[in-house]
Formats: structure tokens, C-alpha cells, sequence
């Protein structure tokens, strides 16, 4: 049997409370594999999460594509995933309507 993290979703409840990613930009620092991304990605109109570890990336990408597939087509792809550390955040402030930072120190 795998592990399951979080099987009764509390984490994705706790998110949705604290914040409405409804047609907002979103920013997720140290996206790694897209573990959380995809607990928001779904509401939000774009998300752009970004990462140094080129493998975690790999998985992240791999997995946009199952996620995507579910979400509505007239939609178009709306998350991105690039490679890049939080020391030099190559987006202007005014970008984003949300940034996360989760498991990343």
C-alpha cells in the first residue's frame, strides 16, 4: 500500500479557508514536486510555481499533465513551472496577487 500524505485533506481544507485563490495569480516558492500546488490550482487563474531542484520540477511537469486533464479545456494551460531560487525571484512584486512559501526552509 503508498503512503498516503494527508488523506483526510486537511491540508487542502486549511489553504482554502485561509485564502481564496479564486482567479487570482498565484506564486508558489519551492513548488518541488507541486505537492500543494495541486490543492489550489484548480481556483486560481494563474499560477506560475518555481523551484531550484531541476529533478522535483521533472515530477511536477510530469503530473501538470493528469491535473490539467481534469480541469476545463477553455481554460488553456494556466500553470507554469519554472527553474529558479528564492535568493533572486525573477518576477516584478507587482505580478502576483498571492505568494506561498510551504516546506521550503
Amino acid at each position: 500500500m503508498a503512503l498516503q500524505k494527508d488523506p483526510e485533506g486537511i491540508e487542502r481544507k486549511t489553504l482554502h479557508k485561509l485564502v481564496d485563490f479564486t482567479n487570482k495569480t498565484v506564486l508558489e516558492i519551492g513548488c518541488g514536486e507541486g505537492r500543494l500546488t495541486w490543492k489550489y490550482a484548480a481556483s486560481a487563474k494563474r499560477v506560475v510555481g518555481f523551484d531550484p531542484d531541476h529533478d522535483s520540477l521533472r515530477v511536477a511537469r510530469a503530473d501538470a499533465a493528469t491535473h490539467l486533464a481534469s480541469q476545463d479545456k477553455s481554460r488553456g494551460t494556466h500553470i507554469h513551472f519554472t527553474c529558479a531560487s528564492a535568493s533572486h525571484i525573477p518576477f516584478s512584486k507587482k505580478t502576483f496577487d498571492i505568494a506561498i512559501l510551504a516546506w521550503s526552509l
